[in-house]
């Protein structure tokens, strides 16, 4: 209540109480009436003049807005009329291991249990912590522009001061009305673009997920066809990484850029209504590239060839009940974290083909829980593989996961999470190694 409000009631309070005592008190004679008539009139205009005054006051300050604190907040644009956000989370990991997994933090496959069997691990980091700022240009209906840039905490270094590493770093200008956008820098993968939803930090890499991220210049066409109907195009140029295996490395240490020309990927997608008019997403996907590997300086090299053909599904049956699956087919995919991590055959000097796949079902979220379960495959072909009879350096044949996750939100920012998941690990010549993982993690996403 306003300070004017209190002192108009404690005014016009004591009035009435002048007026009650007033007309209680006793007429000693006719001209002491006479008086008192003329003071209680007075004292009654004062009160009618204060009741005014009241209603005045109830009235603008029933017109007054909210306080600024109750407000919902809004973006300033700062600096060249551009607006900023800050976004990412921060997350804890802790995971127990009854097995020996590669790598520890986050798992990728299971060492053999040749030598080392149940050779159990427990593991804590905070490296998966995230920062990204988004920078939105000045828009209008018919154009709008948005940079990304984010880290992480997973660039190498010692576990208690991790080095950052870039994750995006693109800018992304639209034409809604023409449903046409450009995409230029660091950015996820065209190809596959679905994440197993796990606790892991790995969602699914090397278990039958394909795709990763790296520089590009991607185009994006999107078409109306009817009512929740879209059909999308797009199609990327994109760097080709590899990794140099021939020795030495000194005459062109970079297999990727030495081919000459960048990868392409490209994938077609169908929007439509599904059960109760939800959007169901079927997508076609793939890319091919080569890289060059030089043996002997300007005389000896050879190229292999990188490519992958994927398919991609995302199913809600209802608001709390959604399938995702991915699958794919490919050679010299360890760029893409396909193939178990595994390219190119260095032996046999040619490409290793692989295959894989994954679906989850997502459950929630029911109030503050969300639930998620699945399994994913990573195949090599063991007649691209050589054995080496040596657990440390024998390849690996097939990879498998099935998990089982829970997400409790404590609040709207903050997450706890339990994990629980069984891996295993088959190898060309060695014994394979089975691990079961339990992974707990505490997130604050702002």
């Amino acid at each position: 209540m306003s300070a004017w409000l209190r002192l108009a009631i404690v005014t016009l309070t004591a009035s009435v109480r002048v007026i009650v005592f007033a007309e209680e008190k006793p007429a000693a004679t006719e001209g002491d009436v006479e008086a008192l008539k003329k003071q209680n009139a007075e004292l009654q205009r004062r009160v009618d003049r204060l009741a005014g005054e009241l209603d005045q006051i109830k009235a603008r300050l029933a017109e007054k807005p909210a306080p600024a604190a109750a407000a919902a907040p809004s973006k300033k644009p700062t600096a060249f009329g551009l607006d900023f956000e800050i976004y990412g989370y921060v997350k804890l990991d802790a995971a127990y291991d009854n097995s020996r997994i590669s790598v520890g933090d986050y798992a990728r496959w299971v060492e053999s249990e040749q030598v080392n069997r149940n050779d159990n691990e427990f593991n804590m980091t905070a490296n998966e912590t995230r920062l990204g700022v988004r920078i939105r240009g000045p828009g209008t209906e018919s154009f709008r522009s948005l940079g990304v840039i984010e880290a992480d905490f997973y660039g190498g270094g010692a576990e208690n001061s991790p080095n950052p590493r870039l994750r995006l770093a693109y800018v992304n200008f639209e034409w809604p009305d023409l449903g046409f956008s450009v995409l230029g820098g660091q950015a996820k993968d065209t190809i596959s673009p679905l994440y197993q939803p796990r606790v892991n930090f790995s969602p699914g890499w090397w278990q039958g997920n394909l795709d990763f991220r790296r520089p590009q210049l991607r185009l994006t066409q999107t078409v109306s066809l009817a009512e929740g109907v879209q059909l999308k195009f797009e199609a990327a140029a994109a760097r080709t990484i590899a990794p140099a295996f021939t020795a030495p490395r000194d005459f062109f240490p970079d297999p990727g850029a030495d081919a000459g020309y960048p990868t392409a990927q490209g994938r077609v997608s169908l929007t439509f209504p599904g059960f109760s008019k939800l959007p169901i997403t079927l997508g076609v996907s793939g890319h091919w590239g080569e890289d060059e590997h030089d043996f002997t300086n300007f005389t000896y090299s050879l190229h292999f060839k990188t490519w992958s053909g994927n398919v991609d599904l995302t199913l809600p049956f209802t608001p709390w009940l959604k399938l995702q699956a991915e699958a794919y087919l490919g050679e010299n995919l360890e760029a893409y974290l396909g193939g178990i991590g595994q390219g190119v055959n260095a032996t046999l000097l040619k490409e290793i083909r692989a295959r894989g796949g994954w679906c989850a079902l997502t459950l929630g979220p029911f109030d503050r829980w969300a639930f998620n379960f699945g399994y994913g495959v990573d195949d090599v072909n063991r007649n691209d593989l050589t054995g080496t009879s040596n657990p440390a350096t024998d390849p690996r044949s097939r990879n498998q996961v099935a998990f089982g996750n829970v997400y409790f939100s404590l609040t709207a920012n903050l997450q706890l999470a339990l994990e629980e998941s069984w891996l295993r690990t088959d190898y060309k010549s060695v014994r394979y190694g089975d691990d079961w993982r339990t992974q707990f993690a505490i997130i604050y996403k702002f």
